[in-house]
């Protein structure tokens, strides 16, 4: 009698909070069907922008000689929603040169062509600019923060990239040659949804019925599916792969977002201080491909060797100055993961669903841990199904890892993530030592 007035208790609470999931998940999915069913009703009203029509827009720079602008928006996702708006709604100072492109909005990359359209797919915005023929004149949109976008992108820099792109247009096809190095390559797969991982899962093309969200296949889905082909491949994965489109700031510089390509930032003992590169410089070319944006240079940059020199045109000054950007052994790795939505599947192949920070100074001597010493917060511990592995092996959020499969020097989450995907296959165990409560304890989870 008393086994079931417990039980009775859970069972009620249990399926209460079944209920409420059910409807915390029907309101958010009804939610982001709402947002993408509005901006389509909004975009198609205006008239300007082509919804979801690739191949009308590419036979409308035929007839009309004008080049293509292809943005792809992630539309539930906030992240550029503002620079977003403002092109929909055209703003004043990009009006003029809006209209001298057709403009297509494609917001689902169900059905997309791989082939033409490869760029970082941890962006919830990107654009390409391109000719009628698909010669890509260059790509738009950067990003390096999980939620900030103020020091990647803006309206004046998206403005500078279209006039590079029109003097590109211009000068076609006599530069066809020196366009060359931004063209995309053989892709893996000819659309997402041919991906194993979401092969049966999605439709090729959305209907924009009350489940749209829930079939649309979002720029990062194609990233996390890129990274499980070649995970369950036997060979390691391809640091390309593991490390896309690095950022210029793994290198030491950063370009000034109201421009096109101007350096804002070098910084000391880095391979863009080696370089010569200064503050003010405006980047042409680099390794001969004319630069519009930071997505450009990040082009250049993911399809670099593990060692490399790529010479750079600068004008500084008025003139033109040639410097040589040398990739050191590793330079990629200088790379940050933990910031892309993609690695969020990554953490659930090697840490368990954990996602790990590391721990501030302060609060490393208050602990007694040595400045060297690791010291690697779960943040967050996965509750469901494969992201639940570190919690079913008794990690708890809030623990500190102070040794991971047997190292205990200090390091990033990044190089956590590197390490065990390429060192460790599905069924390994990694073992950790956790500080909790002032107690060390000995734990390990599963590789997925």
């Amino acid at each position: 009698m008393v086994r079931s007035c417990f039980i009775y208790p859970r069972a009620v609470a249990l399926a209460a909070a079944v209920l409420f999931i059910g409807l915390v998940s029907g309101a958010w999915a009804q939610d982001r069907n709402t947002k993408v069913l509005n901006d389509r009703d909004r975009v198609e009203a205006a008239g300007f922008w082509l919804y979801n029509k690739l191949d009308q827009g590419f036979e409308q720079a035929r007839k009309s000689g004008k080049p293509v602008l292809v943005v792809l928006r992630c539309v539930p996702c906030a992240q550029c929603a503002g620079l977003d708006d403002s092109l929909v709604e055209r703003d004043v100072a990009v009006q003029k040169l809006l209209e001298q492109f057709v403009c297509v909005r494609q917001v689902y990359t169900n059905g997309l062509d791989l082939s033409l359209f490869q760029y970082d797919y941890d962006q919830s915005w990107t654009a390409f600019f391109l000719n009628a023929d698909r010669t890509i004149y260059g790509r738009y949109g950067t990003r390096s923060h999980q939620t900030e976008s103020k020091d990647d992108v803006s309206l004046a820099g998206f403005a500078r990239a279209l006039e590079g792109a029109l003097a590109l247009h211009k000068g076609y096809p006599v530069n066809r040659a020196q366009l060359q190095g931004k063209q995309s390559l053989p892709p893996d797969v000819a659309s997402p949804e041919e991906y194993p991982s979401l092969k049966g899962k999605y439709p090729s093309r959305l209907n924009f019925g009350p489940t749209v969200a829930k079939e649309c296949i979002h720029c990062h889905m194609v990233g996390e599916a890129k990274r499980t082909y070649y995970r369950m491949k036997p060979a390691p994965m391809p640091d390309q792969v593991l490390f896309p489109y690095p950022h210029p700031k793994s290198l030491g510089f950063g370009i000034d977002p109201l421009s096109r390509s101007t350096v804002k930032e070098v910084a000391a003992s880095t391979p863009a201080a080696a370089s010569g590169l200064r503050p003010g410089d405006e980047i042409l070319t680099v390794k001969g491909q004319s630069i519009l944006s930071t997505a450009d240079i990040q082009w250049v940059l993911h399809h670099a060797g593990a060692v490399e020199s790529l010479p750079l045109t600068v004008r500084r000054g008025g003139a033109q100055t040639q410097l040589t950007l040398a990739l050191p052994t590793g330079w990629r790795e200088k790379s940050d993961l933990s910031w892309r939505v993609s690695s969020w599947d990554l953490r659930r192949m090697v840490t368990g669903g954990m996602i790990l920070e590391e721990l501030p100074a302060a609060e490393r001597q208050q602990l007694g841990l040595a400045p060297g010493a690791l010291a690697l917060r779960a943040k967050h511990v996965g509750e469901y199904g494969e992201h639940a592995a570190a919690k079913r092996g008794g990690f708890q959020k809030g623990d500190i890892l102070t040794r991971i499969d047997g190292q205990a020097s200090a390091t990033r989450e990044t190089d956590v993530l590197a390490r065990l995907v390429r060192e460790k296959r599905k069924g390994d165990r990694v073992a950790c030592s956790v500080l909790r409560g002032g107690q060390t304890l000995e734990l390990s989870y599963p590789i997925q």
